[in-house]
């Protein structure tokens, strides 16, 4: 049987592919739902006051699983650090589904954050070493499936959960999902050998990336302290922390979009935090400016993902009947219909429930494209950096890139506000951001095959 007709479900890849599936939306669908459950956390808890640490701490210590982690697999091979991540998830979930104070809710989602961003270097990393070239991004699609999907059904779900019995059950729901994930893909990761890399022993790389923590988490106090004075110090102050181990830790080059490796995580990184951002103000803009349901809003949103697992499922076909060669032409043509779905959305006075619904499909069917194959294209040119090196870097992209864009969106929202314009016009303003990020993304995807 020749390994063009294999498939991702067929015995050999059965419970690997299955055991990454559950954990990808197990981790997608707590992520998403602790959005529609937080505000009745921080009431419940009587934490109003540190709500927007319920996210953030999140992001600050998925940074530190994600770029901790990435060395460790090249080391040690990634059995060891996915049952260890996958502990730290599980005690972080139980903590909050039993948390009693605020205090204790922020710690359980520092472990989550330190868990996720782990378990899904991990799994970037099985991917890479389990699956042939001409399978990944068939898996990649479904991985991409997976993070999606949750986003279709995890607020709504989590919603009704957290109205007909409390939000503490959504945290219990999740975890036998996580179990059968690690009863599936345990055995498989232990069979995964890693070429060991040299470089540093990883002490160095923990050291920058707990600054580039320190920096991000300054640099987001920052954010929600402006217009003040205070708060344009902290946020030069934590740019200028982050900048250092930003340099040290991505490929040298990712900053000013070299070619190659470089170009691949900076055209990722800013068309998802475009995307993910245009997202959450997109539901903002609807409920606050157009006055529809937060339901009726999730299901606008839905539109995009439902699109995205279409796409993404079809382009691992169209990967495998040209054997990889429009690759990059896929990611090109997968930024620029990110671009038209976020163009679309952009100027919202005109924004109607139709054309709200016609820029997320659009956009959904970019990101389809876009997400998977830049994922293919990193691991076929992974070189002597190691697999485990460039499973952290896309996962990096994936999460800190988001969750700083969004932290500046609503920053641009404060700012506007303070300067007297109406909500309206401060989320053109940070629209306009996102497709600043966007049109950045589309020259970076324009330089992502390496030097001939």
């Amino acid at each position: 049987m020749s390994s063009n007709h294999q498939s991702i479900f067929s015995p050999r890849y059965f419970a690997l592919t299955i055991g990454i599936i559950l954990s990808v939306m197990a981790v997608g669908f707590e992520g998403l739902s602790v959005t529609t459950i937080a505000p009745s956390i921080a009431g419940d808890l009587n934490g109003l006051s540190l709500f927007g640490w319920i996210f953030s701490t999140y992001l600050l210590a998925q940074i530190i699983g994600t770029l901790v982690v990435g060395r460790i697999i090249d080391k040690r091979g990634p059995a060891a650090p996915f049952t260890f991540a996958l502990l730290l998830f599980i005690v972080g979930l139980i903590a909050a589904a039993t948390a009693g104070d605020m205090y204790t809710m922020i710690g359980s989602r520092a472990l989550q954050g330190l868990g996720a961003g782990a378990m899904m270097t991990c799994v970037y990393t099985a991917i890479s070493l389990s699956y042939p070239d001409e399978l990944r991004a068939k898996i990649l699609g479904a991985f991409g499936t997976a993070y999606v999907l949750p986003s279709m059904l995890g607020p709504y779900v989590a919603g009704v959960i957290a109205d007909q019995w409390s939000w503490r059950f959504v945290f219990w729901g999740i975890l036998p999902v996580l179990v059968v994930s690690a009863l599936l893909s345990l055995p498989a990761f232990r069979k995964l050998k890693v070429q060991k890399t040299g470089g540093d022993s990883g002490y160095s790389s923990t050291w920058m990336a707990l600054l580039l923590t320190l920096g991000t988490g300054i640099f987001l106090v920052g954010l929600s302290r402006l217009p003040s004075i205070m708060g344009f110090v902290l946020v030069i102050i934590g740019f200028v922390l982050m900048i250092f181990p930003l340099r040290k830790l991505l490929p040298k080059g990712t900053l000013t979009l070299r070619r190659g490796m470089p170009a691949i995580l900076a055209t990722r990184g800013l068309f998802f935090a475009a995307y993910t951002s245009t997202q959450n103000f997109l539901v903002l803009a609807l409920i606050d400016v157009k006055g529809i349901t937060p339901s009726q809003a999730g299901l606008i949103v839905a539109s995009a993902a439902l699109s995205w697992c279409i796409i993404a499922y079809l382009q691992g076909r169209w990967d495998a009947a040209d054997q990889g060669s429009g690759r990059h032409m896929r990611i090109i043509l997968g930024v620029l219909l990110l671009a038209i779905g976020i163009a679309i959305v952009f100027w919202v006075p005109v924004v109607t429930v139709t054309i709200a619904v016609i820029g997320q499909i659009i956009a959904g069917v970019g990101i389809g494209l876009a997400h998977p194959i830049s994922g293919v294209v990193a691991f076929s040119q992974t070189g002597e950096e190691g697999v485990g090196q460039t499973s952290a870097n896309l996962q990096f992209a994936d999460s800190f890139t988001p969750g700083v864009v969004i932290g500046i969106g609503g920053s641009i929202l404060v700012v506007c506000q303070a300067g007297g314009m109406s909500l309206q016009s401060g989320l053109i303003v940070a629209m306009g951001f996102h497709l600043l990020l966007i049109v950045t993304s589309i020259i970076a995807s324009t330089r992502i095959s390496p030097r001939r």
